[in-house]
């Protein structure tokens, strides 16, 4: 099922922004029970809908338009200085796709990770639950990228294949190794990736303006931005 005009939705309730101070956030998701297959989970990327566990959500806010999806055009993508440098700082790096996130130590660092660097937000505290509930579907899209040094796991990339590109769905990594900037790292990556695949985009969800830990995001130039449903370059001002 492609047609979008026969899915249901259901809003959540208004609830506490994870993002923006005193801001309530209202959030659509697709019917729980509706079919999803890469086709469809392709349609609804390109109208704003993001992964989380099994469901696919969309932002709806009453008088709030502050998050907007973001993707990157990997054909015409050109890494600035600030990413050379971190793709080669990361050369000594060993990188692999493993079939599922079941050894203790994928959910050790994500444990540190939320608890070190997101203990403001609503994933905190982590749990083994949360953690395979949020990472995880039953669609067969998904691949999981190890990055490590040696053989120490310094960090995991979720990323679902789609028809029309690459959803970085979630990027966690050892809170003590900055110099690395691994969530850059990994962005990189499925930018390679995807090129390798013959795909034309990495979405990387929602990007906020006034939201300073979204703001790498808009160092990937050229940037495209869903608004008034048509995606666009962005244009910094």
């Amino acid at each position: 099922m492609t047609d979008l005009s026969n899915l249901r939705l259901f809003a959540t309730h208004p609830h506490t922004c994870s993002y923006l101070v005193e801001q309530n956030a209202t959030t659509v998701f697709v019917d729980p029970t509706a079919t999803i297959n890469v086709k469809l989970y392709s349609r609804l990327s390109e109208v704003g809908f993001r992964r989380s566990g099994s469901h696919l959500y969309r932002p709806h806010c009453e008088h709030c338009r502050a998050c907007i999806p973001a993707r990157i055009p990997v054909a015409t993508f050109t890494p600035n200085r600030r990413q050379r440098r971190c793709r080669q700082r990361n050369r000594d790096l060993s990188i692999a796709t493993v079939d599922s996130l079941g050894r203790e130590e994928h959910y050790a660092l994500y444990e540190r990770y939320i608890c070190e660097r997101h203990s403001d937000g609503d994933m905190f505290p982590p749990t083994k639950m949360q953690f395979d509930a949020f990472l995880t579907s039953e669609w067969n899209t998904t691949e999981f990228v190890e990055f490590r040094h040696r053989d120490r796991l310094l960090g995991v990339a979720v990323s679902d294949i789609m028809d029309n590109g690459i959803s970085a769905v979630y990027t966690y990594f050892d809170p003590h190794e900055e110099r690395r900037s691994l969530g850059t790292f990994a962005i990189l990556h499925q930018i390679e990736r995807a090129r390798e695949l013959g795909l034309p985009a990495v979405y990387l969800g929602y990007w906020i303006r006034q939201c300073r830990k979204m703001q790498y995001k808009s160092e990937f130039r050229p940037l495209e931005i869903l608004v008034d449903n048509r995606w666009v370059t962005f244009q910094p001002r």
